[in-house]
């Protein structure tokens, strides 16, 4: 069961909706030094005790985080942060 879960609606097309997805995954990136890959619309990803996926629909983008015990007391912090990216690549 994933720690972090945020469903974020968007109007964008799917091929719209991949590239904002790929911004967030390439801040997550930067941000949590993870790696990231695509199967089909499921964006993977992980590092050391954070891992999770991107799904995405049809105006829907839904982001699922794990985090190992290390992470898990900044919890708040990552999904607020998180929170604030996806609202904005997805709001474009």
């Amino acid at each position: 069961m994933a720690d972090i879960t945020i469903v974020q609606d968007h109007a964008m097309a799917m091929e719209e909706a991949r590239a904002a997805a790929q911004k967030v995954a390439d801040q997550m990136v930067v941000d949590y030094e993870m790696v990231a890959e695509w199967q089909d619309d499921v964006l993977s990803f992980k590092r050391t005790g954070f891992s999770g996926t991107l799904a995405l629909t049809p105006g829907r983008a839904e982001l699922e985080i794990s985090l190992g015990i290390m992470l898990k007391g900044f919890s708040r912090k990552i999904e607020e942060q998180v929170t604030k990216n996806m609202t904005k690549v997805f709001s474009t």
